[in-house]
């Protein structure tokens, strides 16, 4: 009895079947976007002349390599961070901010034009920490800003809506308010409550 020859099997079709399959999984995945922090950078300014600024208008912040967090020298829980520079930046302890509501201590800053938050971090700090510490920076300035827009927005046509309502409406296409007289209210804020946090590296 003579031996069958075994039957080949046809993969000829199995490339294109490869193929299929690696353009169905590049279609239907997501590719994650990495966020970043949203800066602008300031533009550089053409004047030869050093600036000189009061230590009293410098808040220092530094973050060490272990993620403790050292605020004018002194350890600091993140949760207390916003409290405190809410206090340092609305201090107006030269008298000239009519609208501060701090303690004028002479010890602190002059004026939130005038006072500037120093955060610096180590090279072992965590990003988690980071972020975390810049997020309650930006949070003192955005509260300051807020009750500023609650206290002048009524005059303006603006009632019941603070700053990052404003912006937020001022970017909408669907907003039915007067936006030049918004963006006036929102420049006149950014003027009274400058955010100046300095990165040190």
């Amino acid at each position: 009895m003579a031996k069958r020859a075994a039957p080949e099997v046809n993969a000829g079709s199995m490339a294109d079947i490869a193929f299929l399959l690696l353009i169905f999984f590049l279609v239907t995945t997501t590719i994650e976007k990495d966020s970043g922090i949203n800066r602008k950078l300031p533009p550089m300014e053409e004047s030869e002349e050093d600036v000189i600024i009061k230590q009293k208008n410098i808040f220092t912040v530094l973050l060490n390599g272990k993620d403790q967090l050292l605020v004018e020298d002194e350890l600091m829980e993140v949760k207390d961070l916003r409290k405190a520079a809410v206090e340092f930046l609305d201090n107006g302890g030269d008298g000239t901010c009519t609208y501060c509501k701090g303690l004028k201590d002479p010890r602190s800053s002059d004026n939130p034009d005038k006072a500037i938050i120093s955060l610096k971090n180590e090279r072992e700090t965590s990003y988690a920490a980071y972020i975390s510490v810049q997020n309650e920076l930006v949070a003192a300035y955005n509260q300051l800003r807020n009750r500023r827009a609650l206290e002048i927005g009524p005059q303006k046509g603006f009632k019941d809506m603070n700053f990052v309502e404003m912006q937020a409406n001022y970017k909408d296409v669907r907003f039915g308010g007067n936006k030049s007289k918004l963006k006036e209210v929102i420049d006149q804020i950014k003027v009274e409550f400058p955010l100046k946090l300095s990165e040190v590296q």
